[in-house]
């Protein structure tokens, strides 16, 4: 069969053919699908499809012989899944975790990689500059200079130390009176009202 014959050939048959396959599987989708990919196999067998004298039931065999093992493939992926257990639910970050890692990524990058590998993956200064390449010296810098940053940027915005979770300014600067009156900036001219 030439390219021409087989040209004309599937523009007088593909029609006919997905009706058929439409009607055995049920799908017209899927019915286009495997007449399309029978007739791509034919395609490479042309010489062959016009010593067999019967091309359309070539492609008719091939598409439903598709048909069939994409059914089977499907069953048994479905078979698989409902024997497996169900994939473990796992929970979305929440909001401290979400804080951190905004915080963290407003680290410089070398901060932020030495500040993970101590305390997340749990690597001692001296594995730590082992791995980065960086002296123990720099690596303590970047470790603290790390965490004063973090200390600052997760303050909590209402106002409480991020440690104590006492409010700013609540308890007494050394030196202090914990009863001591405020003082007030008012000149000496100035009288408080009723005085």
């Amino acid at each position: 069969m030439t390219v021409e014959e087989f040209e004309e050939f599937y523009a007088h048959a593909v029609a006919r053919l997905t009706g058929q396959l439409y009607v055995m599987l049920g799908d017209l989708h899927e019915a286009q699908d495997v007449v399309q990919e029978a007739f791509v196999k034919g395609w490479d067998r042309r010489r062959q499809l016009d010593r067999d004298g019967r091309p359309e039931a070539w492609i008719r065999t091939v598409a439903w012989r598709l048909a069939v093992s994409r059914w089977r493939f499907r069953r048994r992926s479905t078979e698989a899944w409902r024997r497996g257990a169900p994939p473990p639910t796992v929970e979305g970050p929440g909001p401290d975790h979400l804080v951190l890692v905004e915080a963290l990524r407003g680290l410089p990058p070398q901060q932020r990689r030495t500040l993970a590998l101590h305390y997340l993956c749990d690597l001692s200064v001296d594995q730590v500059a082992a791995e980065t390449g960086l002296s123990t010296g720099t690596v303590k810098t970047h470790l603290s200079r790390g965490r004063a940053a973090l200390a600052h940027r997760l303050e909590d915005p209402r106002g409480a130390h991020p440690h104590t979770g006492e409010p700013r300014g609540g308890r007494p600067h050394s030196g202090e009176r914990p009863d001591a009156r405020p003082r007030t900036d008012r000149s000496s001219s100035e009288e408080a009202p009723g005085e």
